[in-house]
């Protein structure tokens, strides 16, 4: 790439978006989002984003957004829904979209697909299907220049304005927190997954998949996830194990009662088996090299940040 590259980014607007928008900036990288409405966040103060207006459902819109670009990362996808066909519709069939236009409009730009850890495992749930559906969408387009695809599966990504986490935070201030599982699962600070995602933006590192994780690749069990978050918002808790028939259960229930209520609960019965899947570590196979991704934030301190910012937010005590 030649002087500042371009960049093309997908849900831009949401979560991991704004932080992937704010590091291809430091990076020096011309960003061009594709959003609805005008956006604006506290993370892009100092930075001018090109806006085009539009979603992924109008081929004009991503025909805007992707031509001529160095790069396009795709961070746009659902991960609550109300059915499989839901799920699908945005994470594979989204995916195959702005991949085909970006073949067609910027053919010799790299496309960083950003899928889930989840996708290793697809018949978890129709989220982790559909995820590993995107992935294969992406190669299927790419299917004759792979070294311009890139597929990033974070874990769980956790930081400021994250609203999923929370939930975890808020559970971890009770004097009784239930545990779940006996696994390990890999968790990163969405300020790291979004540097490692810019860097191979810009060009770093070679085509491929690979696994994000913290500075703990191996993961974490549920007790020490729920006691460095308790410690992060001052709490010492009893910890509760709950039997994993029961989570199941809850899952079921949760599935059922929001299909009778018409929303889409991130709880399910396939949320239910993701969490008690005994490994989500990150495997040195499948980790980015080190001179294109190093954790700079350990749990411990990422969690402490995490909670001063949920609480200067109030949206915890």
């Amino acid at each position: 790439m030649n002087g500042a590259p371009v960049v093309a980014v997908t849900g831009a607007t949401g979560f991991l978006g704004r932080h992937v928008a704010e590091a291809l900036g430091r990076e020096g990288a011309r960003v061009r989002i594709l959003a609805r409405r005008e956006p604006s966040h506290n993370l892009w103060r100092g930075f001018a984003f090109d806006i085009v207006r539009g979603s992924l459902e109008s081929p004009a819109d991503l025909e805007r957004l992707v031509a001529g670009v160095d790069a396009v990362v795709h961070v746009a996808g659902l991960i609550k829904a109300h059915n499989a066909a839901e799920f699908l519709h945005t994470n594979r069939d989204g995916t195959h979209a702005i991949a085909q236009m970006a073949r067609r409009h910027a053919p010799d730009a790299r496309f960083v697909a950003v899928s889930s850890l989840a996708a290793r495992e697809p018949q978890l749930s129709d989220y982790a299907a559909s995820k590993r559906a995107g992935e294969d969408a992406a190669r299927a387009v790419y299917d004759d220049v792979p070294e311009r695809l890139v597929i990033v599966r974070p874990p769980a990504i956790y930081g400021p304005w994250d609203r999923e986490t929370l939930a975890v935070f808020k559970a971890a201030a009770r004097p009784i927190v239930p545990l779940f599982g006996s696994g390990r699962t890999a968790i990163v600070h969405a300020a790291d997954a979004a540097a490692a995602v810019a860097r191979l933006a810009v060009g770093a590192g070679m085509a491929g998949l690979y696994a994000l994780a913290d500075t703990n690749p191996a993961g974490y069990t549920m007790a020490e996830l729920v006691s460095e978050a308790a410690r992060a918002v001052g709490n010492s808790p009893r910890l509760l194990h709950i039997p994993d028939h029961a989570v199941l259960a809850a899952g079921r229930v949760s599935t059922v009662w929001g299909r009778l209520r018409g929303h889409a609960p991130i709880f399910t019965a396939g949320k239910a088996r993701e969490m008690l899947h005994p490994d989500w570590s990150v495997a040195p196979r499948e980790a980015l090299p080190p001179a294109v991704y190093q954790s700079k934030i350990g749990i411990s301190e990422g969690f402490r940040e995490t909670a001063a910012w949920y609480k200067a937010a109030k949206w915890i005590a």
